[in-house]
Formats: structure tokens, C-alpha cells, sequence
């Protein structure tokens, strides 16, 4: 059975790796992530894992995984960061505030669809103009939701959070796992 993984991130690879399970195949998919007018987070989060798994291609018997991480601001959408200047802006925007982080993931079969959501809610520490320009210059934030990875160097700026740690840094283990299973991956394969 072959595992597809509908996704460029070295993120969630690196985290699924944690669990023993190497994707054979990566196939990232090529799809329009703007949000629709007025769409809440939780449910843009979710078709957005939807529509990746739906746009991979893959034989009948082969088992997609995808999966979507969103940071929420109240019922703003903070996506990844054009340039510079809005990750900034954004840092400024989550600075000594609460968030949550959303990130869904779909596992598809042929057809069939399994999809979970997880929501961690945050706490970024207040900000100083040094620190903010400091994060920026790593360019650590370059293709993250928000902004910023808890993973790398903004670890230093998240004093708490309250959820999932790897559903932060973009694919929830716990979950994927039960959904691999539910599509009859074999984890924890023993020789």
C-alpha cells in the first residue's frame, strides 16, 4: 500500500517520520488557497485540506495525505507572509496576544475521505521592535501561516500554548495517525 503525501512541507514529513512512516511518494498539489468572502477559519482550514487531497492524483489504492495550517486572530485569516512587510505585520498584530493555530488534515482513498481538525490555542509574548526585526532577519517565517514557526527560532517567542505542539507546526500526530489507520495504513508495523 502506498502513502502519498500531498504536501512540499519538510515540516510534515519530518513529523511523520516521528511516527516511523515515510510518505513513497511526494505529490504537492497546485490549488488556490484564497479564502471566500467571508469565510471563517476553522471551515477555510478544512477545505483547504479537502480540496489538496481531492487535487492529488493517485491510483485507487493508494492513500493521500494532506493537510492545511491556518493561524486565526480572532475571525481573521493570518495566511503565509508575501514579503517581509507582512510578516511583520502580522508578528506585530499576534504580539503579547492569543491566537489559535488550525490545521486539518484529510486522508483519502480512492474516493473516500477521513478528516480531522485541530485547534491549539497560543500565546505569543509582547513584542519589542528589536525582537520582531531580529525574528524577521533569520527569515525563518518565509512559508508559514502567520508569519512564524514554534519549531525554529519563535519557539523564543511562545511562552504557552494549550492543544497540540505538532498541529502547530503543521500536521497533528495523534490524529494523522488514527486517520492513516482508518484508510488501512499500517503503522506501527512490527518484523
Amino acid at each position: 500500500m502506498k502513502l502519498v503525501l500531498g504536501s512540499g512541507s519538510p515540516r510534515r514529513k519530518e513529523l511523520l517520520a516521528q511516527i516511523g512512516v515515510v510518505a513513497d511518494d511526494i505529490r504537492p498539489p497546485d490549488i488556490d488557497e484564497t479564502p471566500l468572502k467571508a469565510e471563517l477559519p476553522r471551515p477555510y482550514c478544512a477545505r483547504m485540506a479537502r480540496e489538496k487531497a481531492m487535487a492529488v492524483t493517485a491510483a485507487p489504492d493508494e492513500i493521500v495525505l494532506c493537510a492545511d495550517t491556518t493561524v486565526a486572530l480572532g475571525r481573521r485569516i493570518l495566511g503565509k507572509p508575501e514579503d517581509a512587510a507582512e510578516a511583520e505585520r502580522f508578528l506585530r498584530q499576534l504580539s503579547g496576544r492569543r491566537h489559535r493555530v488550525i490545521t486539518a488534515v484529510t486522508v483519502r482513498k480512492g474516493e473516500q475521505l477521513w478528516q480531522r481538525d485541530v485547534v491549539t490555542a497560543v500565546k505569543m509574548k509582547r513584542l519589542s521592535d528589536a525582537e520582531i526585526a531580529g525574528y524577521i532577519a533569520t527569515n525563518d517565517w518565509q512559508g508559514k501561516a502567520g508569519g512564524y514557526g514554534i519549531q525554529g527560532p519563535a519557539g523564543a517567542l511562545i511562552p504557552w500554548i494549550e492543544g497540540s505542539f505538532t498541529a502547530v507546526v503543521g500536521l497533528p500526530l495523534a490524529e494523522t495517525a488514527g486517520l492513516l489507520q482508518a484508510a488501512g495504513y499500517p503503522l506501527w508495523r512490527v518484523s
